[in-house]
């Protein structure tokens, strides 16, 4: 008996492979034969198992036993208790080493989900933020080694906290092994990416192309003299394009991240996807094919590493962004998250106009209410620009509003220049032809607390807190795991000292990409300063969350309209109670009486965010001015 329970213990690995290998395999070969081929299923599928089979055994242990608890458990990220945290690791702690002495600040905040910007090893110079990579096997030496990196997952893991990074699968920095072997001449390494021997072919795809970065980088293709060829560099020209239609390349990438799940990384966040795949007169965005190439490799992933989850990163308007969260044939099969840039763009929106008419139309016309096992990252600000992703079509849906009218009206409401505007941000990549102008600010300076500050006006200083407490209550209350950005939950102010750095001074984005104030975080239980009134709003609202079952992120998202310009109102609906939250976009009381609100008349309610019973008085319930309520029936 001894010798046989050795035996099964010894096997066991290597069956819960082939178990997990006949369960993804089904949902690998729809999206592989499609990408490359039926003719060459049969070897790629091969050469996929041994690569799984690979990582797979070299799984850690603690890992292994992740995965496990996450095969019995795969909706585990659809919890209310999911709550992100993203920051640059050299701006909130320092070095990789120093990260683990503010995981207690983490704990504390509520956090369980930490995405750590950036930190594989970049090209020297511009990086794009940390977004052109040269070695992906590789931390950035001022953040400190791969030993380090392993240590704070294993330190995050204990703490029960997912650490999560970017793995940039549109492009790799030119300076990267595989572009080193293709400027060598390298045929192999040539088709890892799309070189062209002319401009002939460039020319035709920039008819139909858009520019990403049309100040600092005109134009989707670079020739370089050496190479004697065009190559596609749809963000920079020191990031290479990769060539999703080699096999070859997916493997490499897919065989990258297994490498870094094998590190303890939980999360990935796919960078830059809607681009990888493209096509002639096209704007080589959003094609099918991306989402074939997503649910290959989260299947994949899931066979070697089930404890491992992606999210997409896709800016893109709402049209294109439902799909990869999983449609159709997807559906439960793409990626795990995505990016809600929409539900930021639409509390910006009504934020400045005072009307959430567009947001609920959005909102409820465009997004469906649940998805199978996938859900949103919702965010009000990220390290990146807002884009005003606002359609004709949908501005036409609100009287007196137009597409092009609202994006200027956004754009310089948010850059301070319009009359009245609380707001203090900057353009980003202003696009004279089109129009276009993207804005940059922290979620405090766009949500007026620099101004308030700077004139010393109290009550703009209230109002300022709560605009900002009430983007933290609508992204937990939604549907998603919302992400913090770092320093919001204290109010962290724009930082111009960006421009006197000359690796940073060509991007404006650094702006809002402060280091953390560890002073105002030690000054936090001392008096009421707005970090102080900030910091324990939004631990309050966290909280709530993880307290409140229906707002899990597997559970509906039902967007209500109230016929009220004011007020944005989503109800969650659990086994039992459904939740309504409501949400008011005016600085001013909104009196509204319950059965708008479509509260039941027999029904006592509690509004959980204030731990208290509803008041309604003379008929009517009063929402204070950029008020949340989180209302439930009190049985």
């Amino acid at each position: 008996m001894a010798k046989a329970s050795t035996r099964t213990a010894k096997t066991a690995p290597d069956d819960l492979f082939e178990l997990r290998w006949t369960r993804g395999r089904r949902d690998l070969i729809g999206p592989l034969s499609k990408l490359y081929g039926a003719a060459a299923l049969d070897g790629l599928l091969a050469d996929l198992k041994t690569l799984l089979a690979r990582h797979s055994a070299e799984r850690p242990d603690d890992l292994r036993r992740l995965d496990l608890l996450r095969d019995v458990d795969p909706d585990w990220f659809l919890g209310p208790e999911m709550v992100g945290y993203v920051f640059y690791v050299d701006r909130f702690a320092g070095r990789l080493k120093d990260v683990p002495k503010r995981i207690p600040y983490l704990t504390d905040l509520g956090v369980t989900y930490a995405h750590m910007m950036p930190l594989l090893k970049p090209r020297s110079g511009q990086s794009d933020g940390g977004y052109a990579v040269m070695d992906y096997r590789a931390i950035d030496p001022k953040l400190g080694t791969m030993k380090d990196f392993e240590a704070v997952c294993r330190a995050f893991r204990e703490a029960g906290i997912s650490p999560c990074i970017d793995m940039v699968l549109n492009h790799t920095a030119k300076e990267h092994e595989w572009a080193e072997k293709a400027k060598a001449g390298d045929p192999r390494y040539q088709a890892f990416y799309r070189m062209y021997d002319t401009d002939d072919v460039p020319k035709q795809y920039e008819q139909t192309l858009l520019e990403i970065f049309p100040d600092q980088a005109p134009g989707n293709f670079t020739f370089y003299p050496d190479l004697g060829k065009w190559v596609w560099t749809t963000f920079n020209e020191y990031q290479w394009d990769l060539n999703w239609e080699n096999p070859e390349v997916f493997l490499a990438v897919l065989d990258t991240i297994l490498h870094l799940a094998n590190k303890g990384v939980e999360v990935f966040r796919l960078d830059a996807v809607a681009f990888m795949w493209k096509r002639l007169g096209t704007q080589c965005q959003n094609l099918p094919e991306v989402h074939d190439i997503l649910q290959a490799l989260t299947q994949a992933t899931r066979v070697a590493a089930p404890g491992v989850i992606h999210k997409a990163e896709a800016i893109v308007g709402p049209r294109d962004l439902v799909p990869y969260l999983g449609v159709g044939s997807h559906a439960g099969r793409e990626s795990n998250l995505a990016y809600h840039n929409n539900l930021m763009v639409q509390f910006w929106s009504s934020l400045a106009s005072r009307d959430t008419r567009l947001m609920t139309h959005v909102l409820r016309t465009h997004f469906p209410e649940s998805f199978r096992r996938a859900c949103w990252a919702t965010y009000i600000r990220c390290h990146d620009d807002i884009g005003w992703a606002i359609t004709e079509e949908d501005a036409a849906a609100i009287p007196h509003m137009s597409g092009p009218g609202h994006r200027t009206f956004l754009a310089d409401f948010y850059n301070g220049s319009f009359p009245g505007s609380f707001a203090r941000g900057a353009d980003f990549q202003s696009n004279p032809e089109t129009g276009d102008r993207r804005t940059n600010g922290s979620f405090a300076s766009l949500a007026g607390l620099e101004a308030a500050l700077a004139s010393g006006d109290e009550a703009e200083v209230d109002l300022a807190i709560e605009r900002i407490l009430l983007g933290h209550a609508l992204i937990a209350g939604f549907g998603g795991i919302p992400l913090i950005y770092m320093g919001d939950e204290i109010g962290l102010l724009n930082d111009h000292s960006y421009a006197e750095d000359l690796d940073l001074a060509a991007d404006g984005r650094w702006m809002h990409r402060p280091r953390m104030d560890w002073n105002a975080v030690k000054r936090l239980g001392k008096g009421t300063s707005p970090a102080a009134r900030l910091h324990a709003g939004t631990k309050l609202i966290l909280a709530v969350r993880k307290a409140t079952t229906q707002l899990a992120s597997g559970l509906p998202t039902r967007v209500l309209d109230l016929g009220h310009p004011s007020l944005f109102a989503v109800e969650r609906e659990g086994e039992a109670r459904p939740v309504l939250c409501l949400y008011n976009f005016e600085p001013r009381a909104q009196d509204v009486p319950p059965w708008a609100l479509g509260l039941a008349p027999e029904e006592t309610y509690e509004d959980l965010l204030a731990g208290a019973p509803l008041a309604v008085s003379h008929g009517t319930v009063r929402v204070p001015p950029y008020g949340r309520m989180w209302l439930r029936a009190m049985r």
